[in-house]
């Protein structure tokens, strides 16, 4: 079995998004990427299995092209999606798709979550972004490439790093996460929905949404993520 390790680690990935809540049914899935051999491999969850009875022999490999290399299950319908991420931010090594509560209501309006307090600020630099919608020729033309393509466009003309920002939604359908590792995807899924709730509330109560001032936002950003870091036990 090719990638044991990877295996492992992009199931409890997709058990852990479950556990968490932040997948009802079998709504979510996550994948890890291995780019160390002859060429890079995903990690996937297969279509439609549910959490609880997924094992790491029902996880597909296929390549960056989409093509199966290892697995008797159909990937995630949301394979080209994942692919094209991989393709186009090779800094990042694992992604979870979710329809979290907060983060999908907020992708459904069609808003980018504005930073409204620090604790947005200490794993988003900046706003979560929110993508264009889908065309109708995208949605027939490879609408789940295209997907990937909307959040690419974002990324590019707002000349974000995604890296810094590890997460976006798309417009009308849900959020994607991502980081160095499924696990760290999972994390950065997590934060998104909690910051998601956070900001819901606090637009509710009132809150402008210019968010808090840049300064902080910045301090906060830069102390756990900045060349100086202070956070934590580097």
């Amino acid at each position: 079995m090719l990638l044991p390790a990877l295996r492992e680690e992009v199931l409890l990935a997709n058990k852990e998004i479950a556990r968490r809540g932040l997948a009802p049914h079998t709504f979510g899935n996550a994948s890890g990427i291995d780019r160390g051999g002859r060429e890079p491999l995903v990690v996937i969850k297969p279509s439609g299995v549910g959490y609880d009875s997924l094992t790491a022999a029902d996880l597909v490999i296929t390549n960056l092209d989409g093509e199966v290399v290892e697995g008797k299950l159909r990937p995630s319908s949301d394979l080209d999606t994942h692919t094209l991420l991989y393709r186009e931010f090779p800094q990042i090594g694992g992604i979870v798709h979710t329809h979290s509560e907060f983060a999908t209501s907020w992708a459904q309006a069609g808003r980018a979550i504005p930073c409204l307090g620090t604790t947005h600020a200490d794993y988003f630099h900046g706003p979560v972004p929110v993508t264009e919608p889908l065309t109708a020729d995208e949605v027939a033309g490879g609408y789940v490439r295209n997907t990937g393509n909307v959040i690419v466009r974002r990324f590019r003309a707002d000349g974000l790093d995604a890296v810094a920002v590890p997460g976006v939604l798309v417009a009308g359908h849900a959020p994607f996460a991502w980081g160095k590792s499924a696990a760290e995807a999972v994390e950065h899924a997590d934060v998104l929905e909690y910051i998601a709730r956070l900001a819901f509330r606090s637009v509710l109560l009132g809150a402008s949404e210019i968010g808090i001032p840049v300064h902080v936002s910045e301090h906060h950003y830069l102390r756990k993520h900045g060349p100086k870091a202070t956070y934590g036990q580097r």
